[in-house]
């Protein structure tokens, strides 16, 4: 199996509506509200460090993933509207998905947080290292290491990449 992970920037996947009727189906709602604040704008993961991000196994749209700036912490990102399809689970989509989020997240923060809305959910973030952190909306929360165990070679040479206006 090929897994793709792709950035979404201008527009939602097409696919986006059969994801959230599976969303819908299993009693949540977050991939709604990703539609409802996307196509009113409040929500576009435009900020310095936010990233969308969509998951495509063999071509077919698994997941979707994002990350915003955490309103509740100063200098942490929030991992938002993360959700893949049930029938993908079990395959490692979410775990790369949630990797290059975090790999990305490393050159804006130090700390990340997530609302885990299920046990499962819960079980997954902590197999990533997210802690149990329960205060200010989210449940747990990871602190990110840069990937040199050397303080010296930073890797943050990585994140200087020109920015779109």
């Amino acid at each position: 199996m090929t897994i793709d992970i792709r950035r979404t920037r201008d527009r939602l996947p097409q696919e986006i509506a059969d994801l959230e009727s599976a969303a819908r189906r299993e009693g949540y709602r977050h991939v709604a509200r990703l539609i409802d604040e996307w196509s009113t704008g409040a929500a576009r993961f435009q900020r310095d460090g936010e990233r969308l991000l969509g998951a495509y196994a063999d071509g077919e749209f698994a997941g979707i993933g994002g990350m915003t700036v955490e309103t509740a912490m100063s200098g942490a990102l929030r991992m938002r509207r993360f959700y893949i399809r049930p029938a993908m689970r079990g395959r490692g989509i979410g775990r790369m998905l949630a990797l290059a989020l975090l790999d990305h997240a490393r050159c804006y923060c130090i700390v990340v947080t997530v609302h885990a809305g299920s046990d499962g959910a819960a079980k997954f973030w902590e197999s990533l290292g997210f802690q149990p952190h329960g205060r200010d909306g989210h449940t747990h929360q990871l602190a990110l290491q840069h990937h040199s165990d050397d303080p010296a070679a930073s890797d943050l040479r990585r994140c200087v990449t020109p920015r779109s206006p």
